[in-house]
This record gives C-alpha cells, sequence and structure tokens, in this order.
C-alpha cells in the first residue's frame, strides 16, 4: 500500500515537473517574442531619432536660409523705397518747376481785403487761438492768401492741425522716414528749397521757423496745389500726404476727402460764421 502511494507520489511530481516544463517553455518563448520585439522598436527608434536629427539639421539650414532671404529682400526692399522715394520727389520737384514757369503774374495781385478788414480778421485769429496766433501774422495771412485767392480761414485751420492747436513757430513733427516737419506750416526740408523758390524767396532750414515765412510758404504750396487739381480735397490731402500719397489715398477710397482736407475746411466753414456773427 506504501509502494503505491509512493508511486503515486512521484507520478504526480512528474506530471507537475512537465506541465511547469512546458509552461516555461511557452514563457520562454513569449519572451524570445517580446524580446525580438523589443529589439525591433530599438532600431525603429533609432532610425526615427536619425530621421529627427535629420529633420532638425535640415530646419536649422532652412532658418539659416530664409534669414539670408529675409536680409537681401530687405536690402533690396529699402532700395526699392529709396528709389521710389527718389522719382517722387524728382516727379514733384519738376510739377513745381513747370509751374514756376506758367504761372500767371497776375494772380499774385488780385483779390487783396483792405487793412481794415485785414486788422479785423487779425484780430479774430488772435482771440480764438486764445492770443497764441500773433495779429501781426493774421495780417500778413490774410493778405497773402487773398492775394493768392485763397480763404484765410483755410490757411489758419491748416496751420491750427499742423501744430495740433499750438500754433507753435518752433513745432517739429515727429521722425519719419521722409524726415522731419518743421515749423508753423509744417514743411519738410526734401520741399522747402522749392517752395520757397516757387515764392521767390532765399531758403536755410532756421528760416522754416520764422511764423511769416513759414505762411507765405504754405499759402504758395497750397495755390500750387488747387492750380493742380482744381479741387480742396485734393489740394489739402496733397498737402498733408504728399502728391503721390494723395493718389494712393484716391486709389484705395475713390475719392480724396480725407479726414484733414474734411476737419480744415469744416473748421474753417464754421469760424468764418463766428466771425462773421461778431
Amino acid at each position: 500500500m506504501k509502494k503505491l502511494v509512493i508511486i503515486l507520489s512521484l507520478l504526480s511530481l512528474l506530471l507537475v515537473t512537465a506541465v511547469i516544463g512546458n509552461e516555461y517553455i511557452k514563457l520562454k518563448g513569449q519572451y524570445t517574442k517580446v524580446e525580438s520585439e523589443f529589439t525591433e522598436m530599438e532600431l525603429e527608434m533609432s532610425q526615427l531619432t536619425e530621421e529627427y536629427d535629420l529633420a532638425k539639421s535640415e530646419n536649422a539650414l532652412f532658418q539659416t536660409i530664409n534669414r539670408s532671404l529675409d536680409y537681401q529682400v530687405g536690402g533690396l526692399m529699402t532700395k526699392w523705397d529709396s528709389e521710389r522715394d527718389g522719382l517722387i520727389e524728382a516727379l514733384e520737384v519738376e510739377r513745381l518747376q513747370v509751374y514756376l514757369e506758367n504761372r500767371s503774374e497776375t494772380s499774385q495781385t488780385a483779390g487783396y481785403l483792405t487793412w481794415e478788414q485785414a486788422n479785423e480778421l487779425a484780430d479774430h485769429f488772435y482771440e480764438d487761438s486764445g492770443e497764441r496766433f500773433e495779429r501781426e501774422w493774421g495780417r500778413f495771412l490774410v493778405l497773402e492768401s487773398t492775394a493768392k485767392g485763397i480763404d484765410p480761414f483755410l490757411i489758419y485751420e491748416l496751420l491750427r492741425v499742423e501744430t495740433g492747436g499750438t500754433f507753435s513757430p518752433d513745432t517739429v513733427g515727429p521722425q519719419t522716414r521722409y524726415g522731419r516737419a518743421y515749423g508753423l506750416a509744417q514743411f519738410m526740408e526734401n520741399t522747402s528749397p522749392w517752395i520757397a523758390d516757387m515764392a521767390d524767396l532765399p531758403y536755410n532750414h532756421d528760416m522754416l521757423f520764422d511764423p511769416l515765412y513759414s505762411i507765405q510758404l504754405c499759402v504758395t504750396y497750397l495755390e500750387f496745389l488747387y492750380n493742380q487739381y482744381g479741387d480742396w480735397d485734393y489740394a489739402l490731402t496733397a498737402y498733408h500726404r504728399g502728391i503721390y500719397g494723395m493718389q494712393n489715398y484716391v486709389e484705395e477710397h475713390g475719392n480724396a476727402r480725407s479726414w484733414y482736407a474734411v476737419e480744415i475746411q469744416d473748421k474753417a466753414n464754421n469760424n468764418r460764421a463766428v466771425a462773421m456773427n461778431h
């Protein structure tokens, strides 16, 4: 009986050992398979790393190329802007020269107000400006503008806008790519000499801060612009933006009624009505 039990126990042990052996073989096979898959994953990861490093290198190269292209394009744009600005200035100068050759001498003497009327308007401008626009400037403005057939209120309101309401002859405008504007009428150094020539005046930079000189340039240039276009929207917008800038504005909006032109004309009409009711 005991032998039978021992034999059965041994058989059971052999059976368990066989089962465990089979499981071990299965597990080893699975491990080998996982190990193989892991090796493949390592190879794929290595390939991906190489591709990433290559893409990173290519991206760095593209960035370098883009920076180089941006620099070259920027240089070309700067050169183009400079050449374009030079051409615009040359065209405006040519316009001024043609105007000088064809200007009528009679237009310089027509339309003077009486001295008393000039004094009355000068007093009005002095009071309206809070005593900042001196009477001497007002008399000169009235006589110069009416001699050219221009509404003196239009010039006065333009000077108000140009100086931000201060009427300061020492006004210096902000820096732009064309430079700064100076004085009561805010003229720039690239156009001032030609306008002075048109007005038969000498020119140097410091003269732009003389209020009477500035007023005379303003009247002369506005007369030129109005004679060119026959419309105050066009003339005032060209005064503010330049002739090329005015043409761009018209192309974009279909008219020349910029805020600048509208504000000056509206204020001139209102101010004239106030002066007439005094």
